[in-house]
């Protein structure tokens, strides 16, 4: 047996229905692109640790770069539905894949975009849009995940230019960024953004290897010694940690998508080898364990799938809590994690191999379930949203 392409998404409640004509078309177009040009690629990526040649340029040829950016600046200018569209099929591909566009679009290209000089829009916004040039988000530190208040990485004014000084770390395209939006402290111990260009002497992006997920990505570090960063790079308009927390709500919203694909992907495949598998004389779709398995699968999908469409609906009308971004991106990583999991057993042995999809997306989520806030964090902003009571 092979790898099933796929040929329709689950849609046990019509939810296609919902949706626009504009965002069928964009769904089929990604997923041709996912079909045609991450497919064929994505295990020997992933076995070789390797990224995809000319991934970025081709995920802006295809509009999958800052979509709901303003087109006057690049982008798409499309709604928060269809962003999530796009992070669905391109999970199904790879969690790497739609890490790469997540970080680009709502860690790089938003922040710029939000808070932002017109000259810093002008310049970066559209060579991201267009992938010719490579982001990567610094918030997370080697001492500091979940606290980022808590961060060492600091800049003071030298009167000409701001002096950046401390390391960022687990940050996805690091290695091959051309840009940086590092946030750190201010002598007044403010949270702030920095646009860090390569190039910058003092600036270094060593890469983190040996890792069992998201092997088809680069990952590294942002170290910052004595870095001379020019003050028209700072972001202007806002200060605080609303600054990043902003940035990771957008991504997040993009993740509880990204990983209802991940998890279509394993289900496709599992009940399509259930059904021509035999066992005892007859397909162990016939068999009552391995319908409870895929009869799961496909309540849990609807379930996210409705959860993400409304969620879609409450971002549209800027009504989105981060709270309810929360538990979506809970919510969805843990169905897709166990999804993946389980399907691996209804393939067996074959389940392992890396002509199916299984083992692949299950080592990617137990990143994706981390990063992000943890599974454990987002259960306690739940908690704290539902009792009014701060338990960090």
């Amino acid at each position: 047996m092979s790898y099933y392409p796929l040929t329709s998404i689950p849609d046990y409640f019509g939810i296609d229905s919902l949706l626009t004509e504009e965002h069928l078309l964009i769904r089929q177009s990604v997923r041709d692109w996912v079909e045609s040009f991450i497919m064929p690629k994505i295990d020997d990526a992933a076995q070789h640790h390797t990224d995809i040649p000319n991934l970025m340029k081709e995920l802006g040829n295809i509009g999958a770069l800052g979509p709901y950016i303003p087109e006057e600046y690049g982008g798409s200018g499309l709604d928060q539905i269809s962003y999530g569209i796009i992070m669905q099929e391109l999970e199904r591909g790879d969690s790497a894949i739609r890490s790469a566009a997540s970080v680009q679009s709502s860690l790089v290209m938003f922040p710029i975009n939000e808070f932002g000089s017109e000259e810093q829009k002008k310049k970066f916004l559209p060579h991201l849009a267009a992938g010719e040039m490579i982001g990567a988000f610094g918030l997370t530190e080697p001492n500091h995940g979940s606290d980022p208040g808590s961060m060492e990485t600091y800049f003071v004014d030298k009167g000409d230019h701001y002096l950046l000084n401390g390391a960022k770390m687990w940050i996805t395209n690091a290695p091959v960024c051309d840009i940086a939006v590092v946030w750190g402290k201010n002598e007044a111990g403010k949270v702030q953004g920095l646009i860090v260009e390569r190039g910058f002497e003092g600036f270094s992006t060593p890469e983190t290897h040996n890792k069992w997920s998201l092997r088809a990505s680069k990952t590294g570090e942002l170290v910052f010694d004595n870095v001379k960063v020019p003050k028209e790079n700072l972001l202007p308009n806002v200060t605080g940690l609303k600054g990043p927390l902003s940035c990771l709500n957008s991504a997040r919203y993009g993740i509880s998508w990204g990983v209802i694909g991940a998890a279509i992907d394993c289900y496709c495949t599992a009940l399509q080898y259930a059904k021509e598998r035999k066992q005892f004389g007859k397909s162990i779709a016939s068999y009552q364990l391995q319908q409870k398995k895929l009869a799961e699968f496909v309540t849990e999908i609807t379930k996210a799938q409705l959860l993400c469409l409304q969620l879609g609906n409450l971002k549209n009308d800027h009504k989105a809590t981060p709270a309810q971004i929360s538990m979506a991106k809970r919510n969805n990583v843990k169905m897709a994690i166990e999804i993946a999991r389980e399907s691996r057993q209804i393939l067996g042995g074959m389940g392992i191999m890396g002509e199916f999809p299984m083992m692949r997306h299950a080592a990617n989520l137990e990143s994706v379930i981390t990063y992000e806030g943890t599974h454990d964090i987002h259960l306690l902003i739940t908690g704290m949203d539902i009792t009014g009571i701060n338990a960090f």
